[in-house]
């Protein structure tokens, strides 16, 4: 079989010369457009130098101011505002995923500071210092753990989140902070309950949480104290705690990072300023969390 053979394609058509004038024109018009070329990529290398100048100059300064909290100032109140930029778009009521029992794990032990040796678990105190108005007299109660066993007990099965980038699941059980400020209302300056949903005027904005020896401390905002899922914890994983995990009372807050957590409580303060935290004092966020 032969195949077909294609016909010839058309001849192309032929191009008229551009006449010298025509020519001319085409040149000055490209020469304008190169002209016109350098002048904008100078601009622009000019433009982005003087970006880069002012965010070089722009980050010195900000290395350079007074440190606060283990950061220079600017940086650390950029990251202040951030966190409360966080905690004002994430809503407080908003709950930690919880567990069946059966997925709970055997905590790893992580972290030293505040369990000095020789404490004597008997001999223990909670220490709390009301919310008292300026001037006033302060208002200062000692309370035991047969005295937070009393109270209603709340157990819930959450991960427990280090900031070192490990978690795993643990179950708790002890007191809400919100219950344990029902029955003794050591949060308000008039002595009215701190109730979440409806909280008093007169409610102080911060607490303070620090170890018998003074070397650990934390500082949390009052929504996150009063969150249901923040315990004042006496158990883990149906145990009483350990003193490595804590014992006799440690703090539990699954929408905070483990630094939050803190182990063996002995004092509990409720104040009008933000109070000092022992990781934001070494350049950590002060929230940690939600």
């Amino acid at each position: 079989m032969t195949l077909p053979i294609p016909p010839p394609e058309p001849a192309a058509p032929d191009v008229p010369e551009l006449t010298p004038e025509q020519a001319a024109a085409i040149a000055r018009h490209n020469q304008a457009v190169e002209q016109q070329v350098k002048l904008r990529s100078r601009r622009a290398f000019v433009g982005l130098g003087l970006v880069g100048l002012a965010g070089a100059l722009g980050w010195r300064w900000l290395l350079n101011t007074p440190p606060v909290d283990g950061l220079p100032g600017g940086l650390r109140k950029i990251l202040d505002a951030n966190g409360e930029l966080a905690s004002a778009y994430f809503k407080h009521a908003r709950l930690a995923p919880e567990f069946p029992k059966s997925r709970a794990e055997k905590l790893r032990f992580n972290g030293r500071v505040g369990l000095s040796p020789g404490f004597e678990p008997a001999a223990w105190r909670l220490t709390v210092q009301g919310y008292s108005a300026p001037g006033a007299p302060p208002r200062t109660q000692e309370f035991t753990l047969a005295d937070l066993r009393a109270l209603p007990r709340t157990e819930m099965t959450t991960e427990f989140k280090c900031i070192e980038g490990w978690s795993q699941i643990v179950t708790w059980a002890g007191v809400r902070l919100s219950d344990f400020l029902t029955c003794f209302p050591l949060a308000t300056t008039s002595g009215r309950p701190a109730d979440p949903a409806r909280p008093p005027a007169d409610l102080a904005p911060y607490v303070s949480l620090v170890t018998p020896d003074e070397k650990y401390f934390v500082g949390l905002d009052i929504k996150s104290a009063l969150h249901p899922q923040t315990l004042l914890c006496y158990e883990m994983n149906g145990a009483p705690l350990t003193l490595p995990h804590g014992a006799p009372l440690r703090l539990v807050s699954p929408l905070k990072y483990g630094v939050k957590h803190i182990k063996r409580i002995g004092t509990i303060a409720f104040m009008a300023e933000r109070p000092a935290d022992y990781w934001a004092k070494l350049g950590y966020d002060w929230h940690a969390g939600h």
